[in-house]
């Protein structure tokens, strides 16, 4: 049979698979269809700018990826989105119930920020206890500290390889945390 679901190319279907397997039967996904809803929602609903200025403004962004033009572009899209989601309820993750979408910069600033990042690309976060963890490789999910006192290579690592150096600066603070301002004095006798 063929198989559709949302996100089923990357959760779904391999987690049916390595059922199958477990339990020792063949699973042949070269002879199904597989549609995933989620893909076609991405490839038609793109996350650009020009497709947010298309939906909140009814215009076609002319000249994107201009300084001038996205500039325009953008204010014109935080207008209409302010005006559209003024009385908006949203549920926060939480269950409480807001409406978050004011013209007010701090109450903007605090519904579009991840405050669950510690870097601005989002390669270190925090866990829930608030300590800097990694978002990616074979670290991921682990606190800075464990990783640098586990594997002493790593934080040379991330220095040399071409991290943005917002990131290089979280790294960084983390691994000296404590020797702000320390000086290292030798005695010469």
């Amino acid at each position: 049979c063929d198989l559709a679901g949302y996100n089923s190319n990357k959760f779904d279907v391999p987690m049916l698979v390595e059922e199958f397997l477990r339990c020792d039967i063949a699973f042949d996904i070269k002879s199904r269809k597989l549609i995933d809803v989620q893909n076609i929602f991405h490839k038609m609903e793109p996350r650009t700018l020009k497709a947010a200025y298309r939906f909140y403004c009814n215009k076609e962004l002319i000249g994107a990826h201009g300084a001038e033009a996205d500039t325009i572009a953008t204010y014109e899209v935080l207008l209409s989105q302010i005006e559209r989601y003024k009385d908006v309820d949203f549920t926060e993750p939480d269950g409480r119930i807001t409406q978050p979408i004011v013209n007010d910069m701090d109450a903007l600033y605090r519904f579009s920020y991840n405050f669950r990042n510690a870097d601005l690309v989002g390669h270190i976060g925090f866990n829930n206890e608030g300590k800097e963890i990694l978002n990616f490789g074979k670290h991921k999910g682990k606190t800075l500290e464990e990783v640098f006192e586990k594997d002493l290579g790593y934080y040379d690592w991330m220095m040399k390889s071409d991290f943005p150096l917002s990131t290089k600066e979280v790294v960084k603070s983390v691994k000296f945390r404590g020797f702000t301002n320390a000086k290292i004095i030798f005695d010469k006798k």
